[in-house]
């Protein structure tokens, strides 16, 4: 079966899905927080398996004008829920709505569900309840400027849960923007050494081995779409196979991790051993301040803290000044700090060559990017 479909993403990471699709081979179109793209049911699989960037992928069952209830109801119903949904779905309906003359989302929700239910009710000819005892088919109505927009998701639990983190610290990064943050940057595995210096549990520097090693983000995880009934359990076997025949352990890696707190590093080791990427990966208890390195034409992805407490801040922006004064004379290299501190620069000592604005869940966030002068040796 052919559907439209569409990966999501935290805002500020379009770009950066688009591209991912594109390399799997397939033709986009980029919304704010979606990336369109069709399908069938094996690109669903290897979209879930793949992407490294994204929060879910899903079936855009329909889109239609809804400025009355009624309207939303009609429309819903025309959709073809009898070819997506048995007759025991347990079906949720999650409700949104964003500048629409329907604003009441337990009104949006609940109609949505009758219309749903009509629909399987004449298609099944069911004159009682529908029994809602098989496996769970979770529909969002989404409703912004007035256009419906009714979608199935495939994933379950976000794809940022990839299932190696055994263990946390206080605020991890999720594992779906460690790896944006990574793919933001122009690092080459094969020459290019890596250091994440605030490594916490580990997500940037495991992410970062994870594309080394082109080990695919959801080998480990299970997806809704295993539940459907008209989904073939063998492509799933088959596509996880097809990836772990394609990771590439063939050349050496430069991957390294720091932290102060002995702690993380011990936490950081286990996920690592959980993700299969330890031994690609050198982690090492070490203050910020006390780094040194002989190589050259690496990359510094760094998540440090952001001192949003006051007594916090000090302290943290006197870590970025050690930032400075250790990472600026590495000419060769180029770092990307993210920070929720928009003075960061000032601490640091030098004005970023360019800043993005990403949002860590809710919190606003600028990745400041310095970019570094890579000198090449001709025998390399």
């Amino acid at each position: 079966m052919k559907f439209n479909l569409m990966a999501t993403m935290a805002s500020g990471f379009e770009a950066i899905t688009a591209k991912e699709l594109c390399n799997l081979g397939y033709q986009v179109t980029t919304e704010n927080g979606r990336v369109r793209f069709t399908g069938d049911e094996s690109d669903i699989v290897k979209t879930n398996l793949w992407l490294r960037s994204a929060d879910r992928i899903k079936i855009i069952v329909g889109e239609f004008t809804a400025m009355t209830f009624e309207q939303l109801f009609e429309g819903v119903k025309a959709l073809p829920w009898d070819q997506l949904l048995p007759l025991d779905a347990a079906f949720p309906v999650l409700g949104k709505a964003v500048r629409s003359q329907l604003h009441s989302e337990p009104d949006i929700q609940a109609i949505t569900k009758r219309a749903i239910v009509a629909k399987l009710s004449d298609v099944y000819h069911r004159r009682t309840r529908l029994p809602e005892t098989g496996a769970k088919y979770v529909i969002t109505v989404n409703i912004t400027k007035n256009k419906a927009m009714l979608t199935l998701d495939t994933t379950g639990d976000s794809l940022f849960k990839r299932g190696y983190r055994v263990a946390a610290g206080e605020a991890p990064l999720k594992e779906n923007f460690a790896a944006s943050l990574v793919l933001l940057t122009h690092w080459h595995p094969e020459d290019m050494p890596f250091y994440d210096p605030t490594t916490g549990s580990g997500t940037i520097a495991i992410e970062a081995a994870l594309l080394a090693r082109h080990i695919a983000p959801g080998i480990l995880r299970h997806f809704s779409f295993e539940q459907f009934d008209w989904m073939d359990p063998q492509l799933l076997v088959t596509a996880k196979a097809a990836a772990r025949a394609s990771e590439k352990r063939d050349f050496p890696v430069e991957i390294m991790g720091g932290d102060i707190n002995q702690n993380m590093i011990a936490m950081a080791r286990l996920n690592a051993h959980k993700a299969s990427v330890l031994h690609d990966i050198n982690f090492k208890q070490i203050a910020v301040a006390d780094f040194h390195t002989d190589l050259q034409n690496g990359v510094i992805v760094a998540n440090p803290p952001y001192g949003k407490r006051l007594d916090d801040q000090a302290k943290v922006r006197h870590l970025y000044q050690q930032m400075g004064q250790v990472y600026r004379p590495m000419t060769t290299w180029s770092k990307y700090i993210l920070t929720s501190d928009m003075q960061f620069e000032e601490y640091y000592g030098q004005k970023a060559t360019k800043r993005r604005k990403l949002y860590n869940g809710y919190l606003r966030t600028d990745l400041f990017q310095y970019w570094g002068k890579p000198v090449w040796h001709h025998n390399k």
